[in-house]
Parts: C-alpha cells; sequence; structure tokens
C-alpha cells in the first residue's frame, strides 16, 4: 500500500514493530482500505527470536539477518534463561489498540517453532536449509531442545495476545515444507502438538504452512481448527485428504494477483466452487501478498469473493 510505504521511508520495520500505535495504526489501515473481513496483527514471527540476544536485523531489502545463529548443541545450551513473551509487551499494546479501533475480528499470530529454528540455525532464509538440517541429522537431542524452547516461548507468546484481544491465532510454518514427511514425523509434529495443545482452550488456531501438499495428513495429526494451504494443491482435493471436520484456508496464488481483472475473477471462483457444500473455507493467499501487486487488484479480489460468496 502507498500509505504504509510512505511511512516506511520515516521509519525502520522494527522501529514500527515496536511502536504499538504505529503498528495498531498499520493494521487497522489495512483492513479500511481492502475491506477483508479480519484484520491481522502488524508484527513479524522474528520479534520473539530477538529476546535470546541472537541479533536481529533487517537489511535494505527487508530480508531478517540474525548474526547470532545457532548451529550447535552448545549455541543452544548457553540461550539465556529469558521470559520471551515478557520481552515484547509492544506487541500486546499493539494487539489491544487495534481492537479497540476495528470493527472486525482481529488475529494475533507466530512462526511455529520449526520455522522461527530454520531462521535462528541459518541465520536468515535459505534454499536448502543445510544448517537446520544438519543440526537435527547430527545432533538430535540438541534440535529438540531447541524446538523445546521455542515452543515454550510461542505458547506464552500467544497466549498473551489472546489476552490482550486477540479473536484467533494463526501459526506461520513457511519454512517447514523443505523437509520430507518422515523428518516431519520426527522432528516437528510433536512439537507442534505441543503448542497447539498450549493454546487457550476455545480459541480457534490457523495452521497455516507452505510446500505441504505431501504431509497435509500430518498437519492435521499435529493439530488446528483451520489447516492453511498453499496454491500448489487443489483446495478441494487438500479438503478431502484431511477431512472435513477441520476449516481450510486459501488457496489462491499471490502472483494471480497480477493477471488481467477477469482471469483473477475466474480463479477466485474455481477455488470457491471446490468449497461449495462445505463449512469453514477462509478464503486467502496460498501465501503472503508480493511486493508491487497492485492494490486495486487485491480490492477487486476482496468483492469479488464477497460478491461470488453471496451467490
Amino acid at each position: 500500500m502507498p500509505e504504509y510505504r510512505a511511512l516506511r521511508t520515516r521509519r525502520s520495520f522494527l522501529d514500527l514493530c515496536k511502536d504499538a500505535d504505529a503498528a495498531a495504526e498499520v493494521t487497522v489501515a489495512a483492513v479500511e482500505r481492502l475491506g477483508v473481513d479480519a484484520a491481522i496483527i502488524f508484527a513479524d514471527i522474528l520479534l520473539i527470536v530477538e529476546p535470546f540476544g541472537i541479533g536481529l536485523d533487517y537489511g535494505k531489502d527487508d530480508g531478517p539477518v540474525l548474526h547470532d545463529p545457532l548451529r550447535t548443541a552448545a549455541d543452544i545450551e548457553r540461550l539465556p534463561d529469558v521470559d520471551v513473551p515478557a520481552a515484547v509487551p509492544f506487541v500486546y499494546e499493539a494487539v489491544r489498540k487495534a481492537k479497540a479501533a476495528l470493527k472486525v475480528p482481529l488475529i494475533g499470530f507466530a512462526g511455529a517453532p520449526f520455522t522461527l529454528a530454520s531462521y535462528v540455525t541459518e541465520g536468515g532464509g535459505s534454499r536448502n536449509y543445510v544448517y537446520t538440517k544438519t543440526l537435527m541429522y547430527r545432533e538430535p537431542e540438541a534440535w529438540h531442545m531447541l524446538m523445546r524452547r521455542l515452543s515454550t516461548a510461542v505458547i506464552g507468546y500467544v497466549n498473551r495476545q489472546i489476552a490482550a484481544g486477540a479473536d484467533a491465532v494463526q501459526l506461520f510454518d513457511s519454512w517447514v515444507g523443505c523437509l520430507a514427511p518422515d523428518d516431519y514425523r520426527r522432528f516437528v509434529l510433536p512439537h507442534m502438538r505441543g503448542v497447539i495443545n498450549g493454546i487457550t482452550p476455545g480459541v480457534p488456531v490457523i495452521h497455516f504452512a507452505t510446500g505441504t501438499s505431501g504431509m497435509l495428513e500430518l498437519m492435521r495429526e499435529a493439530g488446528g481448527d483451520v489447516i492453511g494451504i498453499d496454491w500448489r494443491i487443489d483446495l478441494g482435493s487438500a479438503w478431502q485428504r484431511i477431512g472435513y471436520n477441520v476449516g481450510v484456508q486459501g488457496n489462491l496464488d499471490p502472483a494471480a494477483l497480477f493477471a488481467p481483472i477477469d482471469d483473477i475473477r475466474e480463479r477466485a471462483g474455481r477455488i470457491l466452487e471446490q468449497a461449495r457444500g462445505h463449512r469453514g473455507h477462509i478464503f486467502n493467499l496460498g501465501h503472503g501478498v508480493l511486493p508491487d501487486t497492485p492494490v486495486e487488484n487485491v480490492t477487486a479480489l476482496v468483492d469479488m469473493v464477497h460478491d461470488l460468496s453471496s451467490r
């Protein structure tokens, strides 16, 4: 959004995240501009790893950099004993302020343990996740120790967002699709199940990941009231596999928003048709909005979904 880009010329990304008033303002502005049915709090998944003292920073392209990555058992054992959720009070204040200003539900969120672990191990984004998988395979006890530390932090973090007013929470496991299903079962699923079971009862949990067409059933086993899916599988096929007793979120390809308006409408219609007759579909993109996406195409999509759904 131009309004957000203008704000970013004056403020750094981390500065915005740590300013509760600004974060709430950005959250509300997006809803008002786009006309969506729910808000998600403006924050970043790595805010809760910064208190561990691993040097979080953002480069010119906003990509995260962690200057002191954790790659050995000794690195993990040296992590300070810190109350991570208590170290980010600005997030909960932003939730309270945004909730007070919104007329739609507010979604809180956190990175899932694996995605957080991959960031702190790799030192940033990765294509092959060599450091992450090396730690898993060579030092599995250290891996599980790291996942337990992160899981505890995530539980406390999302529960404080709920206490501040979040109506639902979403767990982003953006990078877990790099794993083989057996590795997910062994190294991720028990921790993910523990996080979801630790979230305040009665609050809906959206369990989202990308590149996981080969392990949707394992994601369902890990838990969540809604399973988020990306665009690499038909929504109807995914829902049939995981069962209609849970909701599904997705799954338009974000790049489709660069297509002509008529094509966007056709694609949205096909997704909605696959959801016909089943309760619990949240229309969404299969991942985040890409930079340079025309804002008018996003608002057009929102209008299309409202129109087609009402029919």
